[in-house]
């Protein structure tokens, strides 16, 4: 579902996180305020990796039935690089598939670029692409609400 009238939310964090009830707090808080600011509902956008992402979006696709979207933005690992990845960075995975280890940052960009009203940071420890997606929006000036574990 997505239409002009749900509030964009970023749902993201740890590959780690397992608190399920915390998340499902947090998204429901956050539809509700959403429905008092105006809006019909909420869209659930996340980046589709285990853990919290993956949790976001159970919840939102839960919820379908009462108006709730959901938009999973999958990160490329194994496509081409960007012009910007430097030579010789890609790496191999031991089945031998090569990957490029910054896909996830790109990721990132991209969600923080669709403007959500609001992002949902679940972090456990020193996390470094939910550390990266909490740089990439405190430079953009979106409103992050932050769970730690």
């Amino acid at each position: 579902m997505n239409g002009p009238y749900l509030a964009l939310v970023l749902g993201f964090g740890s590959r780690t996180w397992t608190d399920r009830t915390t998340i499902d707090t947090a998204l429901t808080e956050v539809w509700h305020d959403a429905r008092q600011d105006g809006y019909s509902g909420i869209e659930v956008m996340e980046g589709t990796a285990p853990g919290a992402d993956r949790m976001c979006g159970d919840w939102a696709k839960a919820r379908f039935e009462q108006g709730v979207g959901h938009l999973p933005v999958e990160a490329d690992w194994e496509g081409p690089c960007a012009e910007t990845c430097p030579p010789g960075h890609r790496k191999t995975r031991r089945d031998g598939t090569e990957y490029c280890p910054l896909a996830g940052h790109r990721r990132n960009q991209n969600m923080v670029d669709h403007r959500p009203l609001i992002a949902l940071a679940f972090q456990v420890g020193d996390s470094t692409g939910t550390a990266d997606c909490l740089h990439r929006l405190t430079k953009a000036g979106i409103p992050t609400r932050r769970w730690a574990a």
